[in-house]
């Protein structure tokens, strides 16, 4: 059994959610060995040990929630944030304002910056400068509006830092998702080559089989061989140039950037755009050619339901009036303000005036299968027939004036 191509998940900023947690944990030890160290010069110790009781375990307690993006949600990020806001609020009680005048630090010290990492890591940089302006702002208001020199330094370092590394994680994270989408388009052609191969080895051989022997053995046999060899054709094409594939869009989660596959939209639906190609496609087969363009055709959903049925009503007039071994080719050409599709064939072709005694008789085929169609979408239907030369239906669809009834 043939080993199929795996996308390995990953996540650029992984690391940075476990360097915040291990911040988190190191920088509240930090707090408590401080004041451990000058309890005795402020003048209510308790109000600092009871809140940096608090950081300690509300810091211990939330230790998995840095762990990931997934875990660390908006709320957590936001009561993060009251706690360290509380911290400086509460330090003018606790401490003198002597102290905190002469550069002294705030109760939860540089824990503060945790904080505001969570909400760059999680959001971006907007997030970052929305954290860490309310934390200059409470730090600015404990110093009476004129902070020290040591202070505007510490709150613009925590600004520009958290900014700074919010800016620097979302390009990690959109080159994180292009990374991801190039692996998977990788692996898909991967398995899409080992598919065609397998294909190729069986179920084309068989199929190129029965049309051979259908074709020698005759009658019945030979009608299977017919329908067996326009099923090769198919089934070729599609192996080979696979225009209707699944969209696929990435999104970062906690465990990492992945790849989400979605359908495309159900062609019934109004909206959006449509490539012809993959309505044109599925009528190649063994009498029938398909040549279109190496780029996508796309027209609104409407005219390219329109157009693509005009199409076919054209290849029915094919089978119907050119003879069994006839041959049909279906020619897609995009000039950019219009599209046009020329469907040929090498019947015997239509006798002067019999279209116009078909629609007097009542069969509204080309009347209104092909030429009605083109003319609701404000675009054209030409026949050009030649006796004993075939007949040539050339449908034009204008861009920017299709029309969606």
């Amino acid at each position: 059994m043939a080993k199929r191509e795996r996308v390995v998940r990953m996540s650029v900023e992984q690391p940075l959610w476990r360097a915040l947690t291990a911040y988190r944990l190191l920088t509240m030890i930090y707090a408590v060995l401080l004041f451990a160290a000058s309890y005795k010069e402020f003048p209510h110790p308790g109000v600092a040990a009871g809140y940096l009781s608090f950081l300690a375990l509300w810091t211990l307690a939330t230790f998995g929630r840095v762990a990931n993006a997934a875990s660390c949600t908006k709320a957590f990020l936001v009561a993060d944030l009251t706690v360290a806001i509380l911290g400086i609020a509460l330090t003018p009680i606790a401490d003198t304002h002597e102290r905190i005048a002469g550069g002294g630090p705030t109760l939860p010290t540089i824990w503060t910056g945790g904080a505001v990492l969570g909400f760059a890591i999680k959001g971006g940089w907007r997030w970052a400068c929305f954290a860490s302006t309310f934390v200059a702002a409470a730090t600015i208001l404990i110093h009476g509006g004129q902070p020290t020199r040591d202070a505007l330094h510490n709150v613009l370092l925590v600004w520009v830092s958290s900014v700074a590394i919010g800016y620097v994680v979302e390009v990690a994270r959109a080159s994180e998702n292009t990374l991801a989408r190039a692996l998977e388009i990788e692996a898909a052609t991967r398995e899409r080559e080992r598919l065609a191969r397998d294909i190729h080895d069986g179920v084309l051989q068989v199929l190129a089989m029965v049309q051979r022997r259908g074709s020698e053995l005759g009658g019945e046999a030979e009608e299977l061989g017919r329908m067996a060899g326009e099923q090769e054709v198919a089934l070729r094409t599609l192996v080979s140039s696979g225009l209707v594939q699944p969209s696929r869009v990435c999104r970062d989660e906690s465990r990492g950037a992945l790849v989400d596959t979605y359908e495309e939209e159900e062609p019934g639906a109004d909206d959006g755009e449509l490539d012809l190609r993959s309505l044109l496609a599925p009528h190649a087969g063994s009498r029938v050619s398909f040549a279109e363009p190496g780029t996508p055709v796309p027209l609104p959903v409407p005219a390219a339901k329109e157009l693509a049925a005009a199409v076919g009503a054209a290849l029915d007039n094919v089978r119907k009036h050119a003879g069994e071994g006839a041959r049909a080719w279906i020619l897609v050409e995009d000039w950019g303000d219009e599209v046009i599709v020329t469907v040929r064939d090498d019947g015997p072709g239509i006798p002067a005036g019999r279209l116009d005694q078909a629609e007097g008789e009542g069969r509204m085929g080309v009347a209104l299968s092909i030429r009605g169609r083109l003319r609701d979408l404000g675009g054209s239907a030409d026949l050009v027939s030649v006796p004993g030369q075939g007949t040539e239906v050339e449908l034009k669809v204008p861009r920017g004036r299709t029309d969606k009834r």
